[in-house]
């Protein structure tokens, strides 16, 4: 005797990626974001004390950098595993390896108790966090997009970009709370710091039982069926979409400079440093703020791509974003905490409208065969361009000239430099992201083609 399960509806399916997708990318990057917060409040004197107060930031600020150098070895493992045995399968994985190595952190010897030992373990430690991160996005973006109707496909690709704000928002909510609340003053230095390390080992059960609940996408599903599964995904990639794969980096580099000067620590530290002298907790309520600011704004960019198109809604974030480059520091350097939320709230719309349509441009820029290889090496690249180095490069430039106007300059270069990708890579949405459409997938990509650009069809909303 058989039994039939019904098969579920599209629409119960698409919920079920959704809650999918964010609650995963959430605990990714709460766990990411949990290290770059502690790197500018606490590592460099309980790691790298020997060094002195500013090698000793530098230190702890590049050891956030380092797992970005290891984020193209996770992509390249995720996307050749994920182009040939499935998608869901490696956003498991990472989710595990992730959370692993936060959880360790939580419970490392200092420099004070174990010496040299202590920091070399949690930079071994961070690396399993940037190889965790290189595949992380690829297959949660690839699951978000390839389940979603054609023209919700930048809504749908927003829900994964979500979980960098709300992991951003939970790593400093939580951070806040125990330097506020819980363990105020040294005590926070002592063990307070560990708890949101700890905390990780909850977060990973949630996401693992979320994320073995979702179906496989439907996409590779039928790459499967059809035995068409590259034989080696990386290489194909470079030897045919190398440009893509740089234009998409330089996209992500731009965006991802701005996110990590505000995330990756250096925004907190100097924010509580004596040049501008705020208290530890209100930096990290502004934070929070900022990140609620950048979860709405990311939201909206995936469903403005979905109306106006992916490019006009990049322009239109660099833009924003250009324009307050320069008054996110001349208003912190105000020392008024109202000036701060001020400048961060201004800040953060450009970032999320910057950020939200990437999910769906990325998949529909490269083919299906290599679709997975394709977003994860770009994002692992861009990230390695913009984000790796910016808290270690502003603290540098302030160092050496006194000033953050040179920080602002930085990051005016960044952008114009994705502002510049943006108008060199076409918009294709809608376009068919099937197996069967993979000869069309190869033509037109950019304005540098000669072959003719790809006519689709009206986009056409899907019942």
């Amino acid at each position: 005797m058989s039994t039939t399960v019904p098969a579920r509806s599209a629409a119960a399916n698409q919920r079920r990626v959704a809650f999918a997708t964010i609650v995963g990318t959430t605990v990714e990057w709460y766990d990411f974001f949990i290290y770059a917060t502690a790197a500018g409040l606490v590592f460099a004197q309980l790691f790298f004390e020997p060094a002195g107060s500013q090698i000793g930031l530098l230190l702890s600020f590049a050891s956030v950098g380092i797992s970005f150098l290891f984020r193209p070895l996770g992509a390249f493992l995720a996307g050749h595993y994920g182009d040939k045995i499935g998608r869901r399968a490696m956003l498991v994985l990472t989710l595990l390896l992730m959370g692993g190595a936060t959880t360790l952190i939580g419970v490392l010897p200092t420099f004070e108790t174990a010496g040299v030992l202590a920091p070399v373990l949690l930079l071994l430690l961070r690396i399993v966090q940037g190889i965790s991160a290189g595949g992380e996005w690829g297959g949660a973006v690839l699951m978000a997009v390839e389940h979603a109707p054609r023209n919700r496909r930048g809504r749908a690709g927003s829900f994964p970009q979500l979980g960098v704000p709300l992991g951003m928002l939970l790593a400093s909510g939580i951070t806040a709370l125990m330097t506020g609340v819980i363990s105020p003053g040294d005590a926070f230095l002592e063990w307070g710091w560990r708890v949101p390390f700890l905390l990780s080992f909850v977060l990973i059960i949630v996401g693992y039982i979320v994320r073995r609940a979702v179906d496989e996408s439907p996409v590779f599903q039928e790459i499967a069926e059809k035995k068409q599964q590259a034989k080696v995904p990386v290489v194909e990639l470079f030897k045919k979409h190398w440009l893509l794969v740089i234009l998409a980096a330089l996209i992500f580099a731009g965006n991802n400079a701005a996110g990590y000067m505000a995330t990756g620590g250096f925004i907190p530290n100097y924010a509580t440093s004596d040049a501008v002298g705020l208290e530890r907790t209100d930096v990290l309520l502004a934070i929070t703020f900022a990140a609620a600011m950048w979860f709405i704004f990311t939201l909206l960019a995936g469903i403005m791509s979905d109306k106006i198109g992916r490019k006009k809604t990049y322009l239109i974030g660099f833009s924003a974003q250009l324009l307050t480059v320069f008054p996110l520091f001349w208003l912190i350097n105000t020392g008024s905490l109202g000036m701060l939320y001020l400048a961060l709230g201004m800040f953060t719309i450009g970032l999320g409208l910057s950020y939200g349509p990437q999910a769906a441009w990325y998949s529909e820029i490269f083919p299906a065969s290599v679709r997975f290889s394709g977003v994860s090496i770009s994002y692992a690249i861009g990230a390695i361009l913009g984000g790796a180095f910016a808290p270690t490069i502003a603290t540098a430039l302030v160092q050496a000239t006194g000033s953050t106007t040179a920080v602002s300059v930085y990051l005016f270069i960044m952008t114009v430099a994705s502002i510049a990708a943006v108008l060199i890579l076409r918009d294709r949405p809608g376009i068919d992201l099937s197996i069967n459409n993979q000869a069309e997938q190869e033509v037109g990509a950019t304005i540098f083609d000669s072959r003719r650009a790809p006519a689709f069809e009206p986009v056409k909303t899907d019942a």
